[in-house]
């Protein structure tokens, strides 16, 4: 079988690292291209980085990318000239670079998710059925703890939850978003979806949605013991975006979430 040219940016930060270990631990992988923001002249696993160009992508077939939102737009705006695939991990977009993403999605086939995990993203499954079936009788707030050097707040995976809550409702996910709290030891239940961040030590990630109806609490969860879990589930969605056309896909999608 013919492998997949694989493209990894961002590859010395801590996704990029996982990455490249599990891509080559995957045999259905070859990776062609390493980049970072800034010029290296030490190779990584053979590979020398490369500063984001149409020439670094110019034997790729689908690109990862988990940097910032900066750098993913400028990454997509390169894959869009060459029709190269990119799945996207990065989070903290602001409306605006969500709506330029789903301009480039026009061009290129993309998978964006703010976590490849099965797990979270049934998660976030399990939300959108519980805020259908709860109703406006209850209140609902998202906790969510990240190691010391994750800077962006909430985590993109807070906000998917929260997404989840709002399709919940058939309501807008913006119209919805309350305060955003950090590193508070409680936070309050709102009309609208309050965040609390938690930023400490090394842990991976957990999130944990609410809902209240003042007499009773129900709370789904999910944590995360291995980074490997967020690589592996990237690998897996640029090999099922090989086979799509342009658009703008998701992990819900690739695991046929109806």
């Amino acid at each position: 079988m013919k492998k997949i040219n694989l493209a990894i940016t961002g590859c010395m930060g801590r996704m990029g690292q996982n990455l490249i270990k599990s891509a080559y631990k995957n045999k259905s992988f070859k990776i062609v291209t390493l980049t970072e923001n800034k010029k290296l002249y030490k190779k990584i696993s053979g590979i020398r980085p490369q500063i984001n160009s149409l020439s670094a992508f110019k034997k790729t077939n689908v690109i990862i990318d988990f940097t910032v939102p900066k750098c993913t737009l400028e990454i997509l705006n390169i894959a869009a000239k060459q029709k190269k695939r990119v799945v996207i991990g990065t989070t903290g977009f602001t409306k605006k670079e969500e709506n330029l993403i789903r301009n480039f999605s026009k061009k290129i086939p993309i998978l964006k998710a703010g976590n490849m995990s099965l797990g979270v993203n049934l998660l976030m499954y399990l939300t959108e059925i519980a805020s259908k079936s709860l109703g406006n009788n209850f209140l609902s707030k998202i906790y969510e703890v990240h190691h010391k050097h994750k800077i962006d707040y909430p985590s993109g995976t807070a906000l998917m939850l929260g997404k989840g809550i709002a399709d919940g409702k058939k309501k807008n996910f913006y119209n919805l978003i309350g305060k955003k709290y950090l590193n508070k030891k409680n936070f309050p239940y709102a009309k609208k979806i309050n965040f609390n961040s938690i930023r400490k030590g090394e842990v991976i990630g957990e999130h944990e949605v609410r809902f209240s109806s003042g007499k009773e609490i129900i709370k789904l969860n999910h944590e995360s013991f291995d980074r490997a879990l967020y690589s592996e589930g990237a690998l897996v969605a640029a090999s099922w975006l090989m086979s799509k056309k342009a658009g703008l896909y998701s992990m819900r999608d690739l695991l046929n979430f109806k």
